[in-house]
């Protein structure tokens, strides 16, 4: 009887051996799940863009697009968005730049998300809806516009690393502004900045690389 005792405790300790281990193994995989650093933002410089590690949050804001629909923060979650700071009598920047936009989203892969393009007003005094909605129409349906409070767009261009000028030439108003594109992701929040000269086809290439950066560390937040 001693020695079935004596095995049958054997036995025992051997199973909780057994499950203490595998407890320590499971229990150490989810500690570093759950505490892996993400991936390192990709060095674009190449492309003359920076990307942050950790995205930075827009300021909030209450403006109307080009539909007369009201917009704010909020309404540019679920989607990625390259956003301009422009204005529609812009004599050389911005056409330029819209163009560029225009051929980039040609070039950009059926496979990854389809952005859409947003041209924040820098002279909402004459960026109508109705003038936005011309102007942006030229270029493709994904192309909006934003006006309203001048200080509400100066903030929100702040958030987006730009800023506008006016001034006063000959009795005409001038406006200097920021010549960069601002990628905001699906969060609606900056991921990153695009400084000039700007190519598509390494527009098309940035956005691809950071898109496929931000799905991997969401991937290993999920895994």
């Amino acid at each position: 009887m001693k020695t079935i005792s004596s095995i049958r405790l054997t036995l025992f300790c051997l199973l909780l051996i057994v499950v203490l281990i595998f407890g320590l193994v499971v229990g150490r995989q989810v500690f570093l799940v759950g505490n892996e650093e993400p991936l390192p933002a990709p060095e674009l410089t190449e492309f003359n863009t920076y990307v942050y590690d950790q995205p930075r949050q827009l300021a909030e804001f209450t403006l109307t697009d080009e539909n007369g629909e009201t917009v704010t923060r909020e309404s540019l979650r679920g989607r990625w968005t390259f956003a301009f700071v422009g204005y529609t009598n812009c004599p050389d920047i911005c056409p330029a730049a819209m163009a560029n936009l225009r051929q980039t989203d040609k070039l950009l892969s059926k496979e990854l998300p389809q952005p859409d393009y947003l041209l924040v007003s820098a002279d909402p005094e004459h960026d109508t809806p109705e003038k936005l909605k011309a102007y942006t129409d030229f270029f493709g349906e994904n192309f909006h516009g934003l006006t309203g409070d001048l200080d509400t767009l100066r903030e929100l261009a702040k958030s987006l690393s730009a800023v506008f000028v006016h001034r006063e030439v000959d009795g005409e108003l001038l406006v200097d502004h920021s010549g960069h594109f601002a990628l905001l992701n699906p969060d609606g929040e900056l991921a990153a900045v695009i400084q000039p000269p700007h190519n598509p086809h390494n527009l098309a290439e940035a956005f691809e690389r950071i898109y496929q950066w931000a799905k991997a560390n969401r991937d290993r937040v999920s895994s």
